[in-house]
């Protein structure tokens, strides 16, 4: 009887231990996990790589006269994200979080001052450009939004640029949409007149009111031509290659209405506002639609007068939102 009760004392004893060892494994292994789960949890960049992209999170200002009123721009330059703020006539700038760090500008017509703040872009040192579409002129900043001068002119009255809207430095090369005179121009980085594309009309390479312009890293150049509803894009010389609006063939009825912002993804993909439909289009390089994303509304998701877009290095998309005063994030 004796030894009876002992060996079952000496099997539960070896039942504990094995269950003890067992968690003690466990809890190494979750602890390890837990500490170095950057490197053994690897997140795909993007759902669907050949979907739409997917949702991420939303930018917005502060409260009361924080606030975002009407953000017509986006970029981001170095680690941080300038939007241009533009019925309160400044930038604002965040952290990629989200987070709001500064502000510069003011309203006025002087260095440093805006009437109508539109597109923006940044230089490899981290300098912002700013076109003002009403003072007529690109104002440089540095990185703490302190004026260093005008680019291509000493001052807006010389008229070297005249109505800057869509605004994008790719390379050691300034493209810059001129509304007004329905016109692209590019420049080199000491503002040097390097081409000039365009004239006011309907006919393939002529413009109205093109609001927004880029280049992909071959050169191409990718011009939304607002009131004719269509892309046109052109090689690095600037002749024309081809119309794109969404239709079969791009030979059609457009799928624009009032297009505004452009950008390019790494795999080459056209992404482009269609700001009155608030949807934005997305093509492949030879301007076959490939998918859409977006819809009226408030919603996370969903668009109320979507004006610019930029595509980042990681492939983040970045929209600006006017009426809902925001700007949203997506992974592509």
């Amino acid at each position: 009887m004796r030894e009876a009760i002992l060996r079952k004392s000496i099997k539960k004893k070896h039942v504990y231990n094995i269950m003890l060892l067992s968690f003690l494994i466990t809890t190494a292994v979750y602890i390890y996990l837990f500490f170095n789960q950057t490197v053994t949890v690897a997140l795909p960049k993007a759902v669907r790589p050949d979907g739409p992209p997917v949702y991420d999170r939303m930018v917005y200002g502060g409260f009361g006269p924080d606030a975002l009123v009407k953000p017509m721009d986006v970029a981001v330059i170095g680690q941080q994200i300038y939007v241009t703020d533009t019925m309160n006539k400044r930038v604002q700038v965040f952290e990629m979080d989200g987070k709001p760090l500064a502000k510069f500008g003011q309203e006025g017509k002087g260095p440093g001052q805006f009437r109508f703040p539109y597109g923006i872009a940044g230089d490899s040192q981290g300098n912002i450009y700013v076109a003002d579409l009403y003072n007529g002129c690109i104002s440089i900043f540095d990185k703490q939004g302190k004026f260093i001068k005008y680019f291509a002119e000493n001052k807006p009255e010389e008229k070297v640029i005249d109505s800057p809207g869509g605004l994008r430095i790719i390379g050691d090369k300034v493209y810059l949409s001129e509304i007004r005179r329905s016109q692209v121009t590019v420049f080199d980085l000491a503002g040097n007149k390097l081409m000039e594309l365009g004239k006011i009309g309907t006919k393939p390479g002529e413009f109205r009111a093109p609001n927004a312009v880029t280049a992909d890293k071959e050169g191409y150049i990718y011009v939304v031509d607002t009131a004719n509803s269509r892309v046109q894009i052109f090689d690095k010389t600037g002749k024309f290659l081809r119309i794109v609006n969404g239709s079969e063939a791009n030979k059609g009825a457009s799928l624009f209405v009032n297009p505004r912002g452009i950008g390019i993804d790494s795999r080459g993909r056209i992404y482009v506002v269609s700001n009155l439909t608030n949807y934005v289009i997305v093509f492949d390089r030879d301007g076959k639609k490939l998918f859409e994303f977006g819809g009226n509304g408030a919603a996370n998701t969903q668009f109320a007068l979507p004006n610019g877009l930029f595509v980042d290095e990681n492939d983040r998309v970045f929209i600006t939102d006017t009426v809902n005063q925001r700007v949203a994030v997506y992974q592509s």
